[in-house]
């Protein structure tokens, strides 16, 4: 395979790249054929070695995906996921804001003890629409909409505020200190971004749905009670928690959290062991969005391998209005930058993109590289469009959002990160004195 650069345009992995994204974003075909069109094409064309191409099947967060999905799957099976929804619905009932409030107040909560942001995801959905059943909101519903997105948007925008919490930031602080020897704490991470992109950002992602999206969901009394948990409900809640105990310690016993879900989900559809058949296994897998997230994954690892991302950044680096004498401005370049970078190179492959870039941003606008490194994650915490996040996708996909709905919930989110939020990040970074 000869290097990128020497490739024909007419064969350019930015080439399929560009119209990939096109057709995610405007949905002319559906998201799972336009990622096997990608694939295809690319493998044709010969535009990326094989190993590239298909590296989504090989990805820990395709497995995470598909294991979050079976045991997705059997929660909603034995009845747990009603009986959770159950305990919750008279607290998150009060109110319409309450309850949208609640579901994203319990993304972030999960964030500090599940390490995966599509595990998340995956686990928490079939507990929020028993909820939404409970309340009287209905699929098709403006109010079970705003529930899975705020299931997606919580899970994913908000866990970028915690260090270990999403996959995204792991990739960031990987490169920074392979490459520059920079290692960052995790509470002056979480002091750095907390209070803005977890705690701020979560009150406008709940205030912006239960806005956007008014429904009124019924009340259930407070005193209603639940029975005992069965037999088969005790077996899946003790593998849940032993589940969630080495995913917690995975940094400690050295087990990737998707070879633990892997590993649960084999469990889970084991004879008379487990908790689904075969024909549960094969209705409940969701094979168009595990397609769809292959895709997406595979996208990245081209877009990177190619070397496309840098390419773009060195050429728009030196025009871009970096002055040492204005961080302001300088500040808002960076973004800018990482933003256009982060269309082309999905969320989770932003920080491989940007990171090489670091140095040569801190050199011609007089910020600390600490700080450059540090701001893309306001970047990759803003989605502008779904595919650019797993978690969301998944949401949208199991909670049957409409693409429309799901497209202007980020668009807004982000915008309002970038126009608000963005701002109070660079006053709070020179208030640390990240920025001098």
């Amino acid at each position: 395979m000869t290097n990128p650069s020497h490739c024909d345009w007419i064969i350019s992995p930015g080439w399929f790249a560009a119209v990939t994204i096109v057709l995610w974003a405007t949905r002319l075909l559906p998201e799972y054929l336009t990622s096997l069109l990608f694939l295809s094409t690319v493998m044709i064309f010969n535009a990326a070695p094989v190993n590239v191409v298909f590296s989504g099947f090989q990805s820990e967060a395709f497995w995470l995906l598909l294991s979050g999905f079976v045991l997705g799957a059997a929660i909603s099976k034995v009845g747990m996921a009603d009986r959770i929804a159950l305990s919750l619905s008279p607290l998150l009932s009060r109110s319409w804001f309450s309850m949208v409030s609640g579901v994203v107040a319990i993304t972030y909560a999960l964030a500090f003890v599940i390490p995966s942001n599509t595990g998340r995801s995956t686990l928490l959905m079939p507990i929020i629409l028993a909820l939404a059943d409970r309340t009287g909101l209905g699929e098709g519903s403006r109010g079970r909409m705003a529930l899975a997105l705020a299931v997606g948007l919580g899970t994913y925008d908000l866990s970028a505020s915690i260090l270990p919490a999403s996959l995204p930031n792991l990739i960031m602080t990987s490169a920074a200190e392979h490459a520059y020897g920079v290692k960052f704490a995790y509470l002056t991470y979480l002091l750095l971004h907390a209070p803005i992109l977890g705690i701020l950002k979560g009150v406008i992602i709940a205030t912006f749905l239960a806005r956007a999206f008014p429904a009124s969901p019924l009340k259930l009394p407070a005193d209603e009670t639940t029975n005992k948990l069965n037999a088969t409900e005790r077996r899946l809640a003790a593998l849940l928690l032993a589940t969630l105990c080495l995913w917690i310690t995975d940094s400690i016993q050295g087990v990737p959290p998707a070879w633990i879900g892997l590993t649960s989900a084999c469990i889970c559809v084991l004879p008379r062991i487990g908790f689904l058949s075969g024909e549960d296994f094969v209705l409940d897998m969701n094979v168009r969005t595990c397609i769809y997230v292959a895709g997406i994954l595979a996208l990245a690892s081209v877009v990177t391998w190619s070397r496309l991302g840098e390419e773009i950044g060195n050429a728009i680096i030196p025009w871009l209005p970096l002055d040492p004498a204005s961080p302001a401005k300088s500040f808002a370049s960076m973004l800018g930058l990482a933003a256009l970078l982060n269309f082309v190179a999905t969320a989770n492959e932003l920080p491989a993109v940007f990171t090489p870039l670091a140095k040569g941003l801190a050199e011609y606008s007089g910020i600390p590289l600490g700080t450059v490194l540090m701001s893309q994650v306001l970047v990759y915490a803003a989605p502008v469009l779904p595919y650019q996040a797993i978690p969301i996708v998944v949401a949208i996909r199991i909670g049957k959002v409409p693409m429309s709905h799901a497209v202007r919930a980020c668009a807004v989110i982000g915008a309002i990160s970038y126009a608000f939020l963005a701002p109070l990040d660079y006053f709070w970074f020179r208030v640390l004195g990240w920025i001098p």
